[in-house]
């Protein structure tokens, strides 16, 4: 396995993906609606062609999204769509379904198979499972501390992906229940978005300060954290452990707010690489990031210092 650690980030369109590997990503993961979850945009094989040549050019990887629910009629689609960014020369895609995997191996068996199981990727037992099975990596779920985190690198056979910045779901539902609720309320929607660009969220009666963005798409409805993981200031103790990718995940965020936090741990990064021993956080990393972080939206460690129950 490469120990050169990736920075990875999700784009949300062509002019953020060219902005956040000017601002130091390693790699972006992007990708199609109907196939991937929780995507930070939709990108049909035309731009991903664009985004696949303006970072091959940059000596960058560009990863897609297949992590979504797949019906069978989400299956008879699934092969010629791997064909094709295979033909367009993305390096690996994200999968859960071992459909994904199958389809991979027979029509573009180049492609890297990142196993992605959200909140059950929890053992090296299992990542190792699908290692031998054939995928190179395994995206570590949010939940695990940092504890479980570092002590399973070694015992892995693949790579690990952590998240260490931005916002997470906490709750998924493939019906639409943002809209049954407004009908039920005598406000039906018409036919209007009730997508990623609407900026709907939910406030519980006991937590009134904490605003949870919840949105709809043609996988359901999707309810992510009131808060954002920021793992800057420990960014050390994954890369010390061997972590091979760190993603930013950029999912309703604007474009300056990632590139900063791109920028941010890029900067972080390369001097841990340059000299380890000597690595020290410094706050003034944080000040970008803090200047155009919601105010509404603490930075937090989510899981890392907590121990999950499940």
């Amino acid at each position: 396995m490469n120990n050169k650690p990736e920075l990875l980030a999700t784009a949300a369109s062509l002019e953020e993906a060219a902005v956040l590997l000017k601002a130091g990503a390693d790699a972006l993961l992007i990708g199609d609606d109907r196939f991937g979850m929780r995507l930070a945009g939709h990108f049909s094989l035309e731009d991903i062609a664009e985004v696949v040549k303006l970072a091959h050019e940059q000596d960058c990887k560009v990863y897609a999204g297949l992590g979504g629910l797949m019906s069978n009629r989400l299956l008879d689609e699934l092969p010629a769509y791997v064909q094709a960014i295979g033909e367009l020369g993305v390096d690996g895609v994200e999968f859960g379904d071992p459909a994904v995997l199958a389809a991979v191996k027979r029509e573009a068996p180049l492609l890297k198979l990142h196993w992605n199981a959200e909140m059950t990727s929890t053992n090296y037992a299992t990542a190792n499972y699908w290692g031998r099975k054939g995928a190179s990596r395994v995206v570590l779920a949010r939940e695990l501390n940092m504890d479980e985190m570092t002590e399973m690198v070694p015992l892995l056979e693949v790579e690990a992906q952590v998240q260490v910045h931005g916002m997470t779901n906490i709750y998924h539902s493939k019906r639409k229940l943002v809209a049954s609720y407004m009908s039920h309320q005598g406000r039906p929607s018409d036919g209007g978005s009730l997508g990623k660009e609407r900026g709907l969220f939910l406030i519980e009666a006991e937590r009134p300060n904490e605003k949870f963005p919840i949105y709809e798409d043609v996988n359901g409805t999707h309810i992510m954290s009131s808060d954002d993981i920021c793992i800057l200031e420990d960014l050390h103790f994954l890369l010390k452990a061997g972590v091979h990718s760190l993603k930013i995940e950029g999912l309703l965020k604007p474009v300056a707010y990632n590139a900063a936090v791109v920028k941010a741990y890029r900067h972080a990064m390369d001097l841990y690489a340059a000299d380890p021993e000597s690595y020290a956080f410094q706050e003034s990393w944080m000040d970008g990031i803090r200047a155009l972080q919601d105010p509404e939206r603490e930075l937090s460690f989510g899981f890392f210092y907590k121990e999950q129950v499940y």
